[in-house]
């Protein structure tokens, strides 16, 4: 199974439990680059071939906010799966 693939059946099967890490390098394989993080817990992606698609990650002590993670599951679904 690659990579890809084991980073979003984490984050469908515990969206509230993802690490900050991991939800990250999930938004950078479905094909996100990371913008800038302002000097806060705060990191903004962005989606080269979506140009008016940012994300907006918050590290809460090194886990994911569920919200974001389903925003991330959510925009793959609708505009990336199958790529």
């Amino acid at each position: 199974m690659g990579k890809k693939k084991k980073l979003l059946e984490k984050a469908r099967n515990g969206p509230a439990s993802l690490a900050f890490d991991d939800l990250c390098a999930l938004a950078e394989q479905l094909g996100f680059v990371f913008i800038r993080s302002d000097g806060t817990s705060h990191h903004i992606y962005k989606h080269p071939d979506h140009q008016r698609s940012f994300m907006n990650f918050q590290n809460d002590k090194g886990k994911a906010k569920k919200y974001q993670v389903e925003q991330l599951l959510s925009f793959y679904d609708t505009h990336l799966q199958g790529n």
